[in-house]
């Protein structure tokens, strides 16, 4: 390891670090505009300039200098200072003085960086120029003559999310950024360039104008708009949440987030169950919750109740409907909504073993019945990674776009019977080969034999376990934990005939198969199950209370209340504590203290935040080992996935123009 001195203090850092990593080590801030930790080095802003020793008798740019052995570094010379001052001269030459109008403002790394560099006044008298705005799609909002080209929105699409879409044209002062045909950024990671624009050349196009960051308070949660659970941080004011933005999780989602997780908040606001409604006379009517909680209790259930969960719970609200359950006398609760029923008596055989930062070392990967691109995107970036290592990836499934080299196999189950010769031999000479089992695979009743592949194809060997489960439900992880998956899923339910039927946010049942059931909705929007309800009890969406989730790594991760629920709707274990009193049944709790407590003392890996132990993978769980037949696609539309995206304004906007191609029509037309 070489030792560099920074500033007259004398360091170790690592072989192959910058300059700028160098002094950063040492405590120094270096502004930069166009380097980014995650983006490759692109040298163009030269802002970082430090004085470097030996060397030439001049300002160098720290980000692609290598540190070497016995180099002095300065950061504070006068040389360096004159020279950051005339870098922050040139790059105001430009650009327009509307930080006042400017949505990034508060926000803004130029802004900063000029306050904090810059010489406080320019010698520049010239005419600004001026860049036409380019058409980046509904989700982000460009004002190209702010631009200072430090590429990062470039490199991003390039090489993270890997879709060549934005680019630079001409030369010198004529160029621009722009997307190439003048195109939307049509892929599922696009806004993120927002986040990555030092400037205020791309910012947030539904945020726009809505408020200054000073005005939102800033709550920790967690994303469930997949099973990824990406790290967010939600912005609100007042009882509304104006945007969510990724937080730096390198185990997770490093600090990216998809399209979705990003802009369906909107849809938090819109169309909100917020008053008790009861079915009289087959309409739907305005109620209290205590003729609701009577007219529950009037059906006497007893022991005949069941319940379903959706898939953006928290286990909070699962361990409450599985106590009210237990307390009447019935086990009859299920999450897997669609019907399937796979085995989940290992949890381990339903777990993203290789976890999500470990499947970028794969270098051999079988995908069976998953799109990654709309079922996780942040698996697909990390398996991009992979690829450009030399991965080699096949498919089993229907067919898709990847942003990396991949060999599909074909859409039938029964691919997987006989497998191709190319893939056997890539597998046998690879040292951590993967298999990612998703939802279509799942669906299609690939499960028993895909754990089988990946014992036969060497995935799990010590130190590595290759058997992957991706789900698409923010709540299944923490839903199978609690036990919410019956032997043959749904179809016990509908065996049982309940009296009552309790859907916890499950938009996605078919409820004609539960013809003489009450069926009791309990959730955040008149989606799907509300319409099906004969009494609908609102409840609090993700933001609106505190909760537990687990990843389809199995990761424990906690989210905090970020605003109120709007008009009489409640927290859901409220609302079951509520229940357990009117059907004359005990709980064991009656504060949220009490509740979480009860849950770990049931599951004590929900007590801890990180990578739950699920203990050995089985060599064999129930299911058919000759699976045939097509593999289903369970995502038909990436912005419409569940009941908050589907009320989204700007999901919806998104499917229209992004997916079907249809450009929003003004009123007049």
């Amino acid at each position: 390891m070489p030792k560099v001195t920074v500033d007259g203090q004398e360091i170790e850092v690592p072989a192959g670090a910058t300059v700028l990593q160098a002094c950063e080590l040492a405590g120094k801030e270096i502004p930069r505009f166009c380097y980014h930790e995650r983006l490759s080095i692109a040298g163009n802003c030269r802002m970082c300039l430090v004085e470097v020793k030996p060397g030439p008798p001049k300002p160098q740019a720290s980000c692609a200098l290598p540190a070497t052995e016995g180099q002095e570094i300065r950061t504070d010379s006068e040389m360096v200072k004159k020279a950051r001052e005339g870098v922050m001269e040139f790059l105001l030459i430009n650009h327009p003085l509307d930080c006042p109008i400017c949505d990034q403002g508060g926000e803004c790394d130029l802004q900063d960086q000029s306050v904090a560099y810059g010489r406080g006044g320019s010698r520049y008298h010239e005419n600004k120029r001026a860049v036409t705005s380019k058409n980046m799609g509904p989700l982000i909002k460009t004002t190209m003559t702010r631009c200072i080209h430090c590429t990062r929105c470039v490199r991003f699409s390039e090489e993270i999310a890997g879709v060549d879409e934005i680019g630079a044209l001409y030369r010198g002062e004529d160029m621009q950024i722009t997307t190439y045909l003048e195109q939307a950024a049509k892929h599922e990671m696009s806004a993120n360039v927002i986040d990555l624009c030092p400037v205020g050349a791309l910012t947030s196009a539904p945020y726009a104008f809505e408020a200054r960051p000073w005005e939102l308070k800033k709550t920790l949660s967690i994303d469930v708009s997949d099973a990824i659970g990406a790290n967010i941080r939600l912005d609100s004011r007042g009882r509304e949440v104006l945007r969510a933005l990724p937080r730096v999780n390198d185990d997770v989602n490093e600090e990216w987030i998809s399209d979705k997780a990003r802009y369906q908040v909107d849809g938090l606001t819109r169309r909100r169950l917020d008053k008790v409604w009861v079915r009289k006379d087959g309409k739907l009517a305005q109620a209290s919750w205590a003729e609701a909680f009577d007219a529950i209790a009037a059906v006497k259930p007893g022991a005949s109740i069941a319940a379903v969960a959706g898939d953006l719970l928290d286990c909070e609200t699962m361990f409450a409907a599985k106590a009210l359950l237990k307390a009447s006398g019935s086990e009859l609760i299920e999450s897997r909504q669609t019907g399937m029923d796979y085995d989940c008596s290992n949890l381990a055989a339903i777990n993203f073993n290789s976890t999500l930062v470990g499947i970028e070392s794969a270098d051999a990967v079988l995908i069976i019945g998953a799109n990654l691109r709309w079922e996780a995107p942040l698996v697909n970036v990390r398996l991009r990674k992979a690829a450009k290592k030399g991965a080699k990836v096949f498919v089993v499934g229907p067919e898709w776009e990847p942003t990396y080299p991949a060999t599909f196999l074909g859409g039938d189950a029964s691919v997987l019977g006989n497998l191709p010769t190319e893939l056997t031999e890539a597998f046998k000479a690879a040292e951590r080969p993967a298999v990612i089992l998703g939802a279509g695979g799942f669906a299609a009743g690939a499960h028993a034999k895909a754990l089988s592949l990946a014992h036969e194809l060497g995935c799990v060997k010590d130190g590595w376990n290759g058997f992957n489960a991706l789900h698409i439900a923010a709540a299944r992880m923490g839903a199978v934990m609690l036990g919410f998956a019956q032997k043959s899923g749904i179809a016990d339910l509908v065996a049982a005939k309940p009296r009552v039927l309790v859907a916890l946010g499950a938009d996605e049942v078919d409820f004609g198969m539960f013809p003489e059931s009450l069926k009791v909705y309990i959730g955040h929007h008149g989606d799907k199950g509300a319409h099906a309800a004969d009494i609908i009890l609102p409840a609090s969406a993700f933001s609106e209370k505190a909760g537990t989730y687990v990843n389809t790594e199995g990761r424990v991760q906690m989210a905090d209340k970020a605003v109120f629920a709007p008009g009489d709707a409640r927290e859901d274990w409220t609302i079951l504590r509520a229940l357990a009193d009117a059907l004359g049944v005990t709980v064991g709790f009656d504060n949220f203290d009490q509740l979480r407590a009860g849950m770990i003392a049931e599951v004590p890996a929900l007590g801890s935040e990180g990578l739950a132990d699920y203990g050995a993978l089985a060599k064999s769980v129930a299911g058919n080992m000759s699976p045939t037949g097509s593999i289903p696609s369970p995502i038909k539309d990436f912005y419409l996935t569940n009941p908050i995206a589907r009320a989204s304004a700007v999901m919806q906007q998104c499917s229209n123009e992004l997916l079907l191609g249809d450009a929003l029509k003004e009123a007049a037309e």
